[in-house]
Parts: C-alpha cells; structure tokens; sequence
C-alpha cells in the first residue's frame, strides 16, 4: 500500500454554523425521493440471502468500497451477517484477491445507500451493528449536505438503531458527525483520536500509512 495519500485541505476550521439547522430541518421533513426499482431489488436480494444464511444478526458496511472492511467485520463477528453497500459497480465487482478466503457470513451489494436505508427502515430490518468507514469528506464549505450527517438522509441512519460507528481521516467530518448525532438523540457522543490494530479497508491502512490522524465517534442507538 503506497503512503502517498493527501492530507484533507478545506477553508473550514471547525464544524460547519449551519449543522444545527440543517439537521433539525430534515429530522422535520422526512426525505421522499422515490426509490428506484434497481435499488428495491438489489435490497430484496441481499436480505433474501441474509435470511437464507439464518437471519443472523445483521451488521451493515455502508459504501464498503471494494468489500475489505466487510470481510473483515465478517471475520472479527463470526456469529453475525454482515452486508456491504456500495453505489459503484467497480468498486464491488472489482477481483480484488485478498490474502485469505472470504467469509461465508457476508455478502457485498450494488445499491444506492440512501434507497437502501430506507428500505431496511420500512422493512422493519435493524441492523444490530452499523459502520460508516471513510465516507467521502466532501471538504469544502459549500458541501455540508453531501456528507452524510448533513444529507436529509441522516435522520433515518439514526433511526435504524444498532451500535453506530465512523471514521475518518478529517476530524471536522467527526466532530460534525459526533455533534448531529446529539441533535437527534440528545446523547453526548465524543470523537476521538483512533488507532487500529489492524487496518481493516484500505483507505484506513493508505491513511494510516501517509502518517494521517484518524477519527472516529461511537453511540449505541435504541433498538438494532
């Protein structure tokens, strides 16, 4: 893995003013784009597969890239199923060999997250555990609904419940996370300084290599 990774650069120095509004906006108006018929089915087929395994207790990889992090969540919770969302076809259909045989507990799917969380609200589905790993930080100013915590989207990520976890190499996507997450609950929720033991996607091991902090902030959520 090359440590030639650029270190997160943005005008903002600290969480952005208007996260308190936009937050308590969308958690006021529930977010109604259509979801897509690709979308349904991609998530009838995973949870069909996840209750043929058993319906063991669920773990969602929310944007697992090329799936490394969802073979490693699947190793380290063995007596879990663990699925791994991701919106690029590349990246989830891409032959990645990694060093030791995947999982039979998990399993990765082509699908658009804001449909797919959506759809495991209606269904009544909760994921026991839930990790958002290094999602795009989109560092400008201007870009506070493109993260997750700022999308309307974010209020039904809280809802569904589970232990709930991200990570990522700004701490300012963090500390919003940490802060937007205590809008919603009323929890105080802390980011903190994390280092692994073992690197489980790839962008936390290129990161971690470049010689960049990283973050992450933990709550356990009502139900799950």
């Amino acid at each position: 893995m090359y440590a030639n990774s650029h270190f997160i650069t943005s005008s903002q120095t600290e969480a952005h003013a208007q996260l308190q509004t936009q937050v308590e906006r969308h958690a006021q108006h529930p977010f109604r784009k259509p979801i897509t018929d690709y979308n349904r089915s991609a998530f009838d087929d995973s949870i069909a597969r996840w209750q043929a395994a058993g319906s063991k207790p669920l773990i969602l990889d929310a944007g697992c890239g090329v799936g490394l992090s969802t073979f490693n969540l699947a190793q380290q919770y063995p007596d879990h199923f663990v699925i791994g969302v991701d919106q690029s076809e590349d990246r989830i259909t891409r032959n990645t060999q990694w060093p030791d045989a995947i999982p039979d507990n998990c399993l990765r799917v082509r699908a658009d997250l804001v449909d797919y969380w959506r759809l495991l609200m209606d269904s009544g589905i909760r994921p026991q555990r839930h990790y958002i790993l290094y999602p795009n930080p989109w560092p400008k100013i201007g870009h506070l609904t493109r993260r997750w915590h700022g999308h309307a989207i974010f209020p039904t990520v809280v809802a569904l419940g589970g232990a709930l976890e991200c990570r990522s190499n700004w701490q300012i996507y963090i500390e919003e996370f940490a802060a937007a997450l205590h809008v919603l609950t009323q929890q105080e929720v802390a980011c903190e300084s994390y280092a692994p033991d073992h690197c489980i996607t790839p962008f936390e091991q290129k990161y971690l290599a470049s010689g960049h902090g990283l973050w992450r902030c933990r709550i356990q959520l009502a139900g799950g």
